[in-house]
């Protein structure tokens, strides 16, 4: 997988974004707030990720191609060595709506976006994790201190889910120039990107059996305890 460091150390990028339609000019300020990283659009390096994106049902779609200038737009890489997957969680919390019901998940969510944030407002490109079905059941199992931060952080790198770039200001959209657009059968890439999903929470299922068995790890409630360290 393409790091962003030396992804963007190109001064052209080719980006690819699934849709159920062509999108030949996205639309700066469009689309919906409450994604991962909030309003943006949303790109992967990977134009089999895209296919897989561009039928989450049966229904068939395309795979939009697109070059991304990316001379003086600032790059904020979550999967850097600055930040640990509790930053990631904590912008993902930050901008998606999510019903935590009662108990310590609430006291989890609040914890983490209080003590992690991070201000993605100032970035033209965010780049991390993306946040898939089975990456946000994951999220939820750590706040609800059912998998250790251990956990939560390996199956993100083992799942094979992929990284996304986001374009999050009117300088980026400026610089991105669509390519040409592949169709995508819903009887054929549908089916992958479900196998995909299954493959990353069987991933994670076995990590999490490991830490059980092993009775290792740092949990929510230790976090919140101050009884564990975690890299902010």
């Amino acid at each position: 997988m393409v790091q962003a460091k030396e992804f963007f150390g190109k001064d052209r990028v080719t980006l690819y974004h699934g849709s159920p339609n062509v999108v030949k000019q996205p639309v700066y300020g469009a689309g919906n707030p409450n994604n991962d990283y909030g309003l943006a659009f949303y790109t992967t390096e990977l134009e089999e990720l895209a296919l897989e994106w561009a039928c989450p049902r049966a229904g068939d779609g395309w795979a939009n191609e697109y070059v991304l200038k990316t001379q003086r737009l600032s790059v904020l890489d979550l999967n850097s060595g600055e930040f640990s997957v509790l930053n990631w969680l904590a912008v993902l919390l930050e901008h998606r709506k999510v019903s935590m019901g009662i108990g310590i998940a609430q006291e989890a969510h609040d914890f983490i976006t209080a003590e992690y944030a991070v201000d993605v407002s100032g970035a033209d490109i965010v780049y991390g994790y993306r946040a898939d079905d089975s990456y946000f059941s994951m999220a939820r199992r750590f706040l609800n201190n059912g998998i250790p931060v251990q956990v939560l952080e390996q199956a993100l790198f083992l799942g094979g889910l992929g990284y996304q770039v986001a374009l999050m200001s009117e300088r980026a959209f400026k610089q991105l120039e669509w390519v040409g657009a592949r169709p995508a059968s819903g009887a054929v890439w549908n089916p992958r990107r479900i196998k995909r999903d299954a493959q990353a929470r069987a991933t994670a299922a076995q990590l999490e059996r490991q830490a059980v068995a092993s009775r290792s790890g740092t949990y929510i409630v230790d976090l919140m305890r101050g009884e564990g360290a975690w890299q902010k």
